[in-house]
């Protein structure tokens, strides 16, 4: 028998009403390791429930306090998130270094969010109009849901809700179904904090508690990662039911290797981006447009690097891990056939791996695609998995070209030591995240994240000031105190004096 992660409100786990379950596994050796509820209706309603119960008191609660707990919380996960990213692994297959960094990039939006009282300040304009004053306020939206993906269960969510609550709002967090676990820890930390019942809930499922949290009028805002299709539903659906909604979608990340350009640099950036997490990044780069006569050389140094790799359980000595399921290492193997069997160079073959690690593991190496082409579907599609395919052109002009051509516009880099080219792709790329000689350039918490194009629905990135601004709404506040100078009666438009 194995246990059930469950859902969290009002300060304490619960089972929920519905007894379906879905099986979360290890994916190194492809044992099943717990079940995870799937909640029904009335157990979506219940969590929704109680986040809107907990809004009044934790809107009112003063910006001092709610400080005070954010500081606990973060000192609490920095002591100890190595627990966090055991946890990680164990469901994601990631390696425990690069689930210890997952925690670490999400702790940077808790230590911006521990500044909330600064990034809340309004504005005040004494004497606006005779003896009028003017003033404006950032308020709390109220309960808010925050949909994450299987690729990082405590990353991603920390975009959202350490600003969301130093807001003043209280939260749903739906996490993914493969890999839950990591939610319901954090939802004990945050009471062990002292952050009080309701202010923050998990609610574990499928589509069934998705669709509650997008169509429930409590629920006032809705934040997404994930693939394009699903954000495009989640952006229409939640804001035909009037919510503000930020889903940021899918990606094709390509960095582009300019004749000058540091090759050894590029080639470890390359491996990195490429490989690290066993693709499964929203920020991997996917793509390498050699430019010019280096494409043979910068094939030759990937592989090279990429040989040196050691496969296996994350727990382990391990580079690179498993993939996250059975049904996405076929789905990625499936793509190296179709390249290889469209065209492309297999430098590299994923597809037969040696792992160090459990026999039934969910193992595919990395692997190394040359001569591809736009036509090929590992190249127009989202892959989510350890292929690097490498692009040739003979100009910045059309490597520029074959970036802006994409729909996705989520990252990019650029290699290079010429400082004008890099000035220049940085102004001329259609994308929202650019690197220079940096391969995966997501932001520091006080910088916004997101993509462009079909990489984002709706308007506001996550975290830095763009996060505040979502999670909260302004009141602009006009006074005047009983004066005997007010004028009298003027039923004319009102006019500054």
């Amino acid at each position: 028998m194995t246990a059930t992660v469950q859902h969290w409100s009002d300060g304490k786990a619960f089972a929920g009403d519905s007894t379906l379950t879905a099986p979360v596994t290890n994916p190194a050796t492809g044992e099943v390791v717990e079940q995870v509820a799937l909640a029904s209706v009335e157990d979506a309603r219940r969590v929704i429930q109680s986040a809107e119960a907990a809004f009044p008191a934790w809107r009112d609660t003063s910006l001092t306090r709610r400080t005070a707990v954010l500081f606990a919380f973060r000192e609490l996960l920095n002591a100890r998130k190595g627990e966090l990213a055991e946890i990680i692994t164990r469901e994601h297959g990631k390696v425990l270094s690069d689930a210890l960094g997952e925690v670490s990039r999400g702790q940077e939006v808790v230590e911006f969010a521990c500044g909330i009282p600064h990034l809340l300040k309004g504005g005040f304009t004494e004497n606006a109009s005779t003896k009028v004053d003017a003033y404006s306020v950032k308020q709390a939206l109220g309960p808010v849901a925050i949909i994450s993906p299987f690729n990082f269960p405590a990353m991603v969510p920390m975009w959202f809700f350490p600003l969301a609550i130093a807001a003043g709002n209280t939260v749903v967090l739906k996490p993914s179904e493969k890999d839950p676990s990591a939610a319901l820890w954090l939802a004990e930390l945050w009471e062990e904090a002292g952050l009080p019942p309701g202010v923050f809930n998990v609610l574990q499922g499928d589509k069934v508690a998705v669709d509650e949290l997008l169509e429930n009028p409590a629920i006032k805002a809705v934040s997404f990662v994930g693939s394009t299709p699903i954000a495009r539903y989640i952006y229409e659906t939640a804001s035909s039911h009037g919510k503000r909604v930020q889903a940021l979608g899918g990606a094709k990340n390509h960095a582009v290797i300019l004749p000058d350009a540091d090759l050894d640099l590029a080639a470890d950036s390359m491996v990195n981006a490429g490989y690290g997490s066993a693709g499964e990044r929203c920020m991997a780069i996917s793509v390498a447009v050699a430019v010019g006569p280096v494409a043979d050389t910068l094939v030759d140094k990937i592989a090279e690097r990429t040989r040196t790799l050691r496969i296996g359980d994350g727990t382990r000595e391990s580079d690179m891990g498993p993939l996250v399921t059975q049904e996405h290492r076929d789905r990625v193997s499936a793509y190296i056939d179709a390249g290889e069997r469209e065209g492309a160079s297999v430098v590299l073959d994923g597809r037969q791996v040696d792992a160090d690690g459990g026999s039934d593991g969910f193992w595919l190496g990395p692997t190394l695609l040359d001569n591809v082409s736009p036509q090929m579907s590992v190249y127009t599609d989202e892959i989510f998995g350890p292929v690097l395919s490498v692009v040739r052109v003979d100009t910045y002009e059309e490597a520029l070209e074959l970036v802006n051509a994409n729909p996705y516009g989520n990252g990019t880099a650029i290699f290079t030591n010429d400082g004008g080219a890099a000035r220049r792709f940085q102004n001329e790329v259609e994308v929202g995240m650019v690197g220079i000689n940096v391969p995966i350039p997501v932001p520091m918490a006080y910088y916004s994240f997101g993509g462009w194009k079909a990489s984002l629905f709706g308007d506001s990135h996550a975290h830095g000031t763009e996060g505040v601004h979502f999670f909260t709404r302004t009141k602009a506040i006009t006074s005047r105190w009983l004066d005997p100078s007010h004028g009298g009666i003027e039923l004319g438009f009102p006019q500054n004096a």
